[in-house]
């Protein structure tokens, strides 16, 4: 059994940090469960462009609000406490914060190692650093 708290794992390098969004990393791909699940906060007032080529992504907002722009088509969803979106078919996306930070619960397929961050054209590496 696995056991982690939220406050633990903040405090470690499980916790990435961006200009537009942290991430703490409660389970990865070591933990061979075969996804990954995070803990997200989308900063109030910024955008993100994302596009997870290597990757499908299920995240569900547990406060704040936001929304999410799909590319292809130029639909925008809003995004507030109870909603879920689904990446299943690796949407590119701009992801926006709105008035207040959005936190966000992230399942991951296949599970991320942990040192991951989007690079030019919004993309996770399939194979990045692992957490120690």
């Amino acid at each position: 059994m696995i056991v982690r708290t939220l406050a633990e794992c903040e405090q470690s390098n499980r916790k990435i940090v961006t200009e537009t969004w942290d991430s703490t990393r409660m389970l990865l791909k070591d933990d061979k469960m075969g996804f990954s699940f995070h803990i997200t906060t989308i900063f109030a007032n910024t955008e993100t462009h994302i596009h997870y080529q290597n990757h499908l992504e299920s995240v569900y907002c547990i406060s704040g609000n936001g929304e999410i722009e799909t590319v292809a088509d130029g639909k925008i969803y809003k995004i507030e406490a109870g909603t879920l979106y689904i990446l299943d078919k690796h949407d590119e996306h701009l992801l926006r914060g709105g008035s207040e930070d959005m936190k966000m619960a992230c399942v991951f397929n296949p599970p991320l190692n942990g040192k991951e961050v989007h690079d030019d054209s919004g993309v996770y590496p399939l194979e990045a650093e692992t957490v120690a």
